[in-house]
């Protein structure tokens, strides 16, 4: 029997606007306010001075470990200014400048990353997710939102963002299906940054694009210049209105780089040079778009100065946060709290409170004493193992 064709072979479509050399196609070229230009630049600015402090209060032991942002501004800033406020953003763990544009307070960010459990709680009317730090686990979530609005007959759209990583996720192709078979308002926002830690995208796909993995799943996917701002809006306001109609889900590829390390505990060095990171450097999203802006006497005097103020304010409202309340860990586990949780939290409440006036603290147990002079005995040696076991994958001592 001779081989029947079922589907034309596929194209997969990449759009750029504004190229790393300053060239605009005006043909192109989005439709969009003077002011709002302006505003997609302070937030852009803003994104990258921020990351650059949270790197500097981490290094400090002021917050914790988190994923910096240096170099996505563009993928990010471009993408969420197409949501209304009624939409819905779901965020991985690299979205700082999505975030700060939603309205996340930049001293909430920063309580997160010095774990407070109060950092990753959205305001009461705020349609977004907390940070998702496990791989791609957020996108079925996202799904899940995109079909309760369609079912309630909601017009919100869902945008959901991963890494280039995150493609390689049960999670992510088990997200991607459900959008395809519901046909759910939704958007899927890959920040293809080049490297998923270490690994690099070459070894992370053999595809061509990672674009072209919507069309398995019965709907478009676009590739677009990640670095170009008005790329990117252009696309994902394409993307989201389509949704909107009822027209379903789309991806888009942003191809972007990873200016810094994948987390503040990651050493870059190891694995990639320093003339592919100098390459992409010239190809920095918030240099390309101020010098569009330039062009059209857009850029605002003391805009820096401005922000770095802003953020500064920011880092003092955080560090003026008293300390976490130990019993707050109670109060989300269920929507009304159950009967053991309830005495848990009484005994943990009466460890925390303070001994009266007169009642001494109590006091340790002093650890056992060490084994008798004679290290080498073997009884010796049995006794010491049975008062102190290993700890889980701790090698005991080899004896003959």
């Amino acid at each position: 029997m001779p081989r029947t064709l079922i589907e034309p072979q596929f194209t997969v479509e990449h759009l750029s606007i504004l190229d790393s050399d300053g060239n605009l196609d005006s043909a192109l070229e989005p439709s969009i306010a003077p002011d709002e230009l302006k505003r997609l630049h302070r937030a852009m600015l803003l994104g990258r001075r921020f990351d650059e402090r949270m790197l500097r209060l981490q290094r400090q032991g002021r917050i914790g470990t988190f994923a910096p942002i240096k170099g996505q501004e563009a993928a990010q800033i471009g993408s969420v200014a197409a949501l209304r406020r009624t939409d819905w953003m779901v965020p991985s763990f690299r979205e700082t400048a999505s975030m700060l544009w939603r309205g996340w307070a930049m001293e909430r960010i920063l309580l997160f990353f010095a774990g407070y459990l109060e950092g990753g709680q959205p305001g009461p009317e705020q349609r977004d997710l907390p940070i998702c730090i496990p791989v791609a686990t957020q996108l079925p979530h996202a799904v899940g939102l995109a079909y309760a609005a369609q079912y309630r007959g909601d017009d919100a759209v869902v945008m959901a963002y991963c890494g280039d990583g995150a493609t390689s996720e049960g999670d992510f192709h088990e997200a991607m299906n459900f959008a395809g078979v519901w046909h759910v308002p939704m958007v899927f926002l890959i920040q293809n940054n080049q490297w998923a830690i270490s690994v690099p995208l070459k070894k992370q796909t053999h595809s061509r694009t990672i674009a072209q993995k919507a069309l398995a799943y019965g709907f478009p996917g676009l590739q677009v210049d990640g670095n170009d701002l008005l790329a990117v809006y252009a696309a994902t306001r394409e993307a989201v209105e389509r949704a909107r109609r009822g027209e379903g889900p789309t991806l888009i590829e942003c191809v972007t780089y990873r200016l810094g390390v994948h987390t503040t505990s990651d050493d870059p060095t190891k694995y990639r040079s320093t003339e592919e990171v100098q390459a992409w450097e010239r190809k920095d999203p918030l240099t390309r778009f101020g010098a569009y802006l330039q062009k059209r006497n857009l850029l605002e005097a003391g805009l820096e100065e401005a922000v770095d103020a802003e953020i500064a304010r920011a880092v003092s409202a955080f560090e003026a946060t008293g300390a976490a309340d130990p019993l707050a860990m109670f109060d989300h586990a269920y929507a009304t709290r159950t009967a053991p949780l309830e005495a848990q939290r009484a005994e943990m409440q009466a460890r925390l409170a303070p001994a009266p006036d007169g009642v001494p603290e109590p006091v340790a147990p002093a650890p056992p004493a060490p084994p008798a002079s004679g290290a080498g005995d073997a009884a010796g040696t049995e006794a010491t193992e049975a008062q102190s076991p290993p700890m889980r994958g701790q090698r005991r001592p080899w004896r003959s």
